[in-house]
């Protein structure tokens, strides 16, 4: 079952299934993909950057971003059709972030692992240590 939201473009109570957005923004979302699309069918058109495809069709930025993002309108088929990555800006043309913003999380996650792994191994020398008893020889003791 759904639950009740506002829709993140216009405000009004819808109840959410799937999408982020009211019914009748959808089919406006719909409306205007489709004239970016038919824009872009046309051959002199398949090169158009997403600044270009702003200004022949009139749809706004984010939603051609969004479009190109959900893979509606593939790179593959419009080899100009790139958007910023999410951490540095860069122009992309699939995924969130740059192939140089990759490898620095991964370069930083490695990291965080390979100091996470050293605290457990202290711990467990910690642990090891505390574990360590030491007997007393009840026989020999001076009085």
């Amino acid at each position: 079952m759904g639950e009740l939201e506002n829709c993140v473009n216009c405000g009004k109570l819808f109840v959410r299934l799937t999408r982020p957005v009211c019914q009748d923004c959808y089919k406006e979302e719909e409306k205007k993909f489709q004239i970016v699309y038919e824009f872009m069918k046309k051959r002199e058109n398949r090169q158009a950057t997403v600044m270009e495809i702003v200004e022949g069709t009139g749809v706004e930025e984010e939603l051609i971003i969004k479009f190109v993002r959900e893979k509606r309108l593939r790179a593959s088929q419009f080899p100009n059709l790139t958007y910023p990555c999410e951490r540095c800006g860069q122009q992309i043309k699939e995924g969130k972030l740059c192939s140089d913003c990759s490898t620095d999380l991964t370069k930083d996650l490695k990291k965080q692992e390979e100091i996470e792994t050293l605290k457990d191994r202290q711990k467990a020398e910690e642990r090891a240590r505390q574990k360590t008893y030491f007997a007393v020889d009840k026989l020999n003791k001076k009085d």
